[in-house]
């Protein structure tokens, strides 16, 4: 692994790092070390160190602000590759906008509504990097990105990279072709909105950020919305009805305000996590014969 660091260390590709504790790169602050970690400082060279990793056939993984993650204890091997700083380009050419998979959701929504463009008040709250967010499909409020986006870049695991359309990414309800059909690092991302009423938007972006605040423990670390929505029921209402809510394992603990959040209620690890989301599933299985899927996305070393 030395070796390797050093190689790639000398590409000069931005931060490398080895052993960095992914819990300082997680919501949830939670996860064990990566092998070697990397935060490119550009789209070149993210490809750089992509067809770098291709040709050794090292095992990676991409990261953006690490929310609606779940990383083991025993970290993760091979690379992690975070986007972060070196994409988080942000271009506007009337109502459309294209922006680095770096770029943090909330501050581009902040930013966008104060220029009286709309579509992006949804997201208001939504405390992950663009990247993730189209990755997932992330919404809210009635809407997702599905709606808004137009084309994306993506880097695929051979290296190559390709902008790909809506239709394309084949969203559905929180997942997207690049999870297991086409597994790819979304590097940038194509918008479009409308032109609007800037009072309006802003005001409908504050309400959505107040009702987040009123309704999620974002006092505590944590990962976002556990579970999918099994509809027509919701997730947070089986939990709270099944009288789980402020449920405790280890340092892992059921939200008190919203039944489908999991907090790090004080030095919880990742097997914490894991054993309450069994604990969950079973409960509401036993008492309503619903089979639970979790929406947060658990990586790493078993």
């Amino acid at each position: 692994m030395d070796g390797l660091f050093t190689e790639i260390q000398d590409l000069n590709i931005g931060k490398v790092k080895r052993n960095e504790r992914l819990s300082q790169h997680t919501t949830m602050k939670i996860g064990g070390p990566a092998d070697i970690f990397i935060e490119p400082s550009s789209l070149e060279n993210i490809q750089k160190v992509m067809t770098f990793l291709k040709e050794r056939q090292i095992p990676w993984r991409a990261i953006g602000r690490g929310s609606n993650l779940l990383v083991s204890d025993k970290g993760i091997e091979g690379v992690v590759i975070k986007l972060g700083s070196g994409l988080d380009h942000l271009t506007i050419n009337d109502s459309a906008i294209t922006v680095g998979g770096g770029h943090s959701v909330v501050s581009l929504s902040t930013l966008i509504s104060k220029k009286g463009l709309s579509g992006l008040e949804f997201a208001s709250g939504i405390p992950g990097s663009v990247g993730g967010a189209v990755y997932m499909n992330a919404g809210a409020h009635g809407s997702d990105i599905s709606k808004i986006l137009t084309k994306a870049h993506i880097l695929f695991e051979d290296g190559s990279m390709e902008w790909i359309t809506n239709e394309e990414m084949e969203f559905t309800y929180r997942t997207s072709v690049l999870q297991k059909k086409r597994p790819g690092i979304v590097l940038e991302a194509e918008f479009q909105l409308t032109k609007g009423d800037r009072t309006a938007i802003v005001s409908q972006m504050q309400k959505n950020k107040d009702y987040r605040k009123e309704t999620q423990p974002w006092n505590f670390p944590c990962a976002g919305s556990i579970f999918r929505n099994p509809l027509p029921n919701y997730a947070g209402k089986l939990i709270e009805d099944a009288g789980l809510k402020g449920y405790q394992m280890g340092g892992a603990k059921i939200s008190e305000m919203h039944g489908n959040f999991i907090v790090n209620a004080g030095n919880a690890t990742a097997k914490d996590v894991l054993d309450l989301i069994q604990y969950i599933k079973d409960t509401i299985l036993h008492l309503y014969g619903i089979k639970m899927e979790t929406e947060v996305e658990i990586i790493g070393r078993v």
